[in-house]
């Protein structure tokens, strides 16, 4: 099924961007000082800026994405020469950023996250659930399936890795916020709990609401793909201009910077990888570099391909071999003891979801903390935020608001919390009962702890193997799925980007990693993120904000509430 927006997505009934009639003011109503104008005379004003605001016209794209891609390719440029050259200068200058970002601002990548969550889920369960992210007689292009796999593949895969182990293990030695002593019993559930607090609900609620406001705007409006038509209601005309040419700008920016911190984590574990099996050193930063050379090639070509035949077939097959390793460490672990873990954390998680969600620092140790996790977490989904949410309204044309909402924010959450709790409390369990140390080893260094664990389990060779691969395969999906998307945007919104324009943000993403990896290495990538995601806080607010601006207006929901009207004032008369 065609997604191109020239194609007419909406409804059979009045379009969403029809304004409405302005009520007329009531008899001497006065909006300010100065001369009084009568309802008449703002009558017409309201309606230009209503229909400003709310065109009845779609936005399609145009040749206007120019400017977009060379003012963002300049900017990516100069920095990667700075970062290249002056490394250790540029370094000092973005830690004094990020510790001002985290001290100052930190509270609002907790805050903002657990309101999306609210918001989207009142949007699930009230009217605005049965709307389609296209016409009322739309239906979904790709199977369930395909579908789900698609979205965890191009979102967090490379994390899984990295972090599957690493994260509960290095909770275990230094539980969160001292809430328990390191390495005792009561210190792995909390673990857990603050694993899911990373990668759950907060994570997929802030892609659902990008997810939910591109596909809406793309699919059921006709708009081009892109952020800046969506902030409309807000910003009005200005959409057009320069203001929302440096949304898109700084969309690209911090999509960039997101995919690279994964790219950065994919190089280092598959490096991490081939050295456990050939038993040589390749874990330096020339090896890792020369990883993410290759690695580039591979994904540029696949996003090339085109996400019908790329993207759906490699994500799927991740899928199931991510699955093989699960169920391959459940059964060979400690499986009773897993299941128990599983339940009794995800009840902590759900019982005590509003405290640990609002848990803030009370120290510059605690600050140090978060800004290694949770606030580093936070920071790399809302910069991936515009990323996911354009590739998600890609695949999800046809699904309800309320089948949207309630897959993205429930499925991968619960998968997530069972990949952590499978790996992670392997190696928990491992080190509380035999003293492996893989705790400890994960404090020091992030990429051993995954194929330390392997190490305690049968069949080290072929699980190392299949580990590597599974690296491999995350890292080229969720690559090209960022390239796709970089090139839409800076091809102003076209869903069909041309080929030349994916091949040339391929060779950036891959360059803009290798260069931040060898400034810096891991650390620079975190800096990176959040920095990056620190302006993108507000445009997230503002998308929310207009989003429920335009689905009061869809035509849906404005018939609806005619005909309760209509049913009131007859059952009344």
């Amino acid at each position: 099924m065609s997604l191109d927006p020239s194609a007419d997505p909406r409804p059979s009934e009045p379009p969403p961007g029809e304004p409405l009639p302005a009520d007329p003011l009531p008899a001497g109503a006065d909006d300010g000082p100065g001369p009084r104008r009568s309802p008449r005379d703002d009558a017409p004003r309201r309606a230009r800026r209503d229909a400003d605001r709310f065109p009845r016209d779609p936005q399609v794209p145009g040749s206007t994405g120019g400017a977009v891609v060379w003012v963002a390719v300049a900017l990516i440029v100069a920095l990667l020469v700075a970062a290249g050259f002056w490394p250790a200068q540029m370094s000092s200058a973005a830690e004094s950023a990020m510790q001002w970002v985290t001290t100052t601002g930190g509270w609002s990548l907790l805050l903002i996250p657990l309101c999306l969550i609210g918001l989207l889920l009142v949007l699930a369960v009230t009217r605005f659930g049965d709307i389609r992210l296209g016409p009322d007689d739309s239906r979904p292009e790709y199977p369930t399936f395909a579908w789900i796999a698609m979205l965890l593949g191009a979102v967090m895969g490379i994390g899984m890795v990295t972090y599957g182990v690493a994260e509960p293990v290095s909770h275990l030695v230094t539980p969160p916020h001292g809430l328990a002593e390191p390495g005792s019993r009561e210190a792995v559930v909390d673990a857990l709990r603050f694993t899911f607090l990373d990668w759950g609900l907060h994570a997929w609620a802030v892609f659902a609401t990008f997810g939910l406001a591109i596909g809406y705007s793309t699919h059921r409006l006709g708009n081009k793909g892109l952020v800046s038509p969506i902030l409309r209601p807000l910003i009005g005309r200005h959409a057009d201009g320069p203001v929302g040419k440096a949304i898109d700008v700084l969309v690209i920016l911090s999509t960039l910077f997101g995919t690279t911190t994964s790219l950065g984590l994919g190089a280092a574990q598959i490096s991490q990888g081939m050295s456990r099996l050939t038993g040589l050193d390749l874990t330096t930063t020339g090896v890792q570099l020369v990883i993410i050379a290759l690695v580039t090639v591979l994904f540029t070509a696949s996003a090339m391909s085109g996400i019908g035949r790329g993207i759906r077939y490699l994500s799927q097959t991740t899928m199931v071999v991510a699955a093989a390793l699960l169920l391959f460490v459940l059964a060979t672990g400690p499986t009773s003891w897993l299941i128990n873990l599983f339940l009794r954390s995800l009840g902590g998680y759900v019982g005590d979801f509003v405290e640990i969600s609002l848990m803030l620092p009370t120290d510059g140790a605690d600050v140090e903390w978060m800004q290694f996790w949770t606030y580093f977490m936070m920071a790399w989904w809302i910069s991936w935020g515009a990323f996911v949410g354009i590739f998600l309204a890609r695949i999800s044309r046809g699904r309800t608001i309320r089948q949207f909402v309630l897959v993205v924010l429930g499925v991968p959450s619960l998968i997530f919390s069972a990949w952590f709790t499978v790996f992670g409390g392997s190696a928990m369990f491992m080190d509380l009962e035999r003293g492996t140390g893989i705790g400890e080893a994960a404090t020091e260094n992030v990429n051993t702890a995954f194929f330390a664990l392997l190490d305690e389990l049968p069949l080290t060779g072929l699980t190392s193997v299949v580990a590597v691969v599974l690296v491999i395969m995350y890292f080229v999906t969720s690559a090209d799925s960022n390239t796709y998307v970089l090139a839409v945007i800076s091809s102003d919104g076209h869903l069909h980007p041309s080929r030349p324009l994916m091949g040339m943000w391929g060779v950036l993403t891959g360059a803009t990693a290798a260069v931040l990896l060898y400034a810096g290495g891991l650390e620079a990538l975190q800096t990176a993120v959040m920095l990056s995601a620190a302006p993108f806080i507000f445009v997230i607010l503002a998308l929310a904000v207009s989003l429920v601006m335009m689905l009061r207006r869809d035509p849906l929901v404005r018939n609806r509430e005619r005909r309760t009207d209509e049913e009131s004032r007859l059952s009344t008369s």
